[in-house]
């Protein structure tokens, strides 16, 4: 069926192809739904004329979330002449959905895209009140979790409760997702117990009473970001994220300023002989980071640095301007050492070209990293000290957020060296982040449990 051609065949070509993304089993499509978008890019500049707003929008956003490059103009052929959305669109819900979800994928510059992104959520906003539920509740899903922000290994369940009247290919898809999910749920089982027993021959959280032991927690950022069932043993080896965490503890709640110091020293040396000078609860964790990796201990040194210039401010109270925060700051969360890591736990042999390649920070791996560390500031709210209310920060901190998803955005569009699972894990990372920071009063994670259970149990 992915295969018909035909002018009826295109636009439902192009519905399976997001019912099978939502639905998480792209893994088992991929060839197909390559030659469709591929087909699909060839005939945009035959659409100029079509006036469905919907088939557009979903045309838009399918192909731009696959790296190809459809102008944003395109959008102008739905306004009217006074440079308006034209007034036949205000009640199509189907089509504002499809134009808000396409407004997501935006990048800088593109005015038309945050007008039709302003533009559809304030129409759709308003008809939440005066749909009959189940479209209501479609909208308010839509209007809470885009799908380009938002991860699909979660929302699957939402996407098949909002289908109303499915019948045909869409159940038939529908059985084989249930299918794979229970294959899957299966392999991430396994997963969790190989990781769990790692954890305890480590046995790091005995050593280090002081510092977090969330294995599970680790594995769900590695489960999230390669979602591909081909890849438990990266998944696996992507559980050193756990050192990220480690290291922050020891910086934020038990090292003093000169043992941090130290600690940092050495980290940056990478020197082995060095640890008999640390603390033992320093060279405990030194040790067992040089046991697991060795390659990336360049980006380990530029991390255990980043937290020492966070902890010489915390202790000298001489706080940095923004930019010097955020500088730092990306650094400081570790995505980027985990990023690095990722990048060649995929395959990418360790030359001197993809060494220079990922030690320049590349856009890719900075915006991802600035996306977590605005999220996390919304948490403590660090900022600078300027008597602003809490809420004109948080609202200009959202406002960093849109706009570092734009250059993320751009980054992903258009052609970069990175590999296509590289580029997708650093969108997953990015579509993860608000999960990992909804906390609740009892600072625990609500949502992102229940996500899991849905998924494990």
């Amino acid at each position: 069926m992915l295969k018909k051609q035909g002018k009826d065949a295109e636009f439902q070509g192009l519905a399976m192809v997001d019912a099978i993304q939502r639905l998480g089993v792209e893994h088992l499509f991929q060839a197909e739904i390559d030659a469709i978008l591929q087909r699909q890019y060839m005939m945009v500049p035959k659409t100029h004329n079509d006036t469905d707003l919907h088939e557009a929008a979903l045309r838009f956003r399918l192909l731009r979330q696959e790296g190809y490059y459809v102008p944003a103009e395109r959008t102008n052929r739905f306004k009217a002449e006074d440079g308006k959305f034209k007034k036949e669109l205000t009640h199509e819900i189907k089509g504002l959905m499809g134009l808000y979800e396409a407004s997501q994928l935006s990048i800088e510059g593109e005015v038309i895209l945050d007008e039709a992104g302003d533009y559809s959520y304030q129409l759709l906003h308003s008809y939440m009140t005066s749909l009959d539920y189940p479209e209501a509740r479609a909208v308010e899903h839509t209007l809470k979790h885009p799908h380009h922000k938002s991860h699909p290994k979660f929302l699957a369940k939402d996407f098949v409760t909002n289908l109303q009247g499915a019948n045909g290919w869409m159940n038939e898809l529908q059985e084989l997702a249930k299918f794979d999910f229970t294959m899957v749920q299966s392999q991430h089982q396994q997963e969790i117990l190989r990781i769990s027993e790692w954890w305890k021959e480590l046995g790091l959280n005995k050593e280090l009473e002081f510092a977090r032991d969330q294995p599970l927690k680790w594995w769900i950022w590695s489960m999230t970001v390669l979602t591909d069932p081909s890849l438990p043993e990266q998944r696996i080896d992507l559980v050193t994220i756990s050192f990220v965490y480690m290291i922050d503890d020891i910086f934020d709640a038990y090292g003093t300023l000169d043992d941090l110091t130290l600690f940092t020293q050495v980290v940056d040396r990478w020197d082995i002989a060095a640890t008999e000078q640390l603390p033992d609860y320093m060279g405990i964790c030194f040790n067992a980071l040089n046991n697991v990796t060795n390659e990336i201990s360049f980006k380990w040194a530029s991390l255990g640095n980043a937290f020492l210039i966070e902890a010489k401010w915390f202790a000298s109270g001489d706080l940095p301007n923004s930019e010097e925060y955020l500088k730092n700051g990306n650094l400081s969360l570790g995505v980027n050492a985990v990023l690095v890591h990722l990048f060649f736990l995929l395959g990418q042999g360790i030359t001197k070209e993809n060494v220079e390649l990922i030690d320049a920070n590349p856009g890719i791996i900075n915006s991802t990293a600035r996306i977590l560390r605005l999220w996390d500031d919304l948490g403590i709210a660090k900022v600078q000290r300027q008597g602003c209310s809490v809420e004109s920060v948080r609202k200009h901190v959202h406002q960093m957020i849109s706009e570092t998803w734009k250059q993320l955005n751009k980054e992903c569009l258009f052609q970069n060296p990175f590999s296509l699972t590289f580029t997708k894990a650093c969108l997953n990372v990015a579509r993860m982040v608000p999960l990992m920071h909804r906390y609740d009063e009892n600072y625990r994670l609500p949502i992102l449990e229940e996500h899991i259970s849905s998924l494990l149990h």
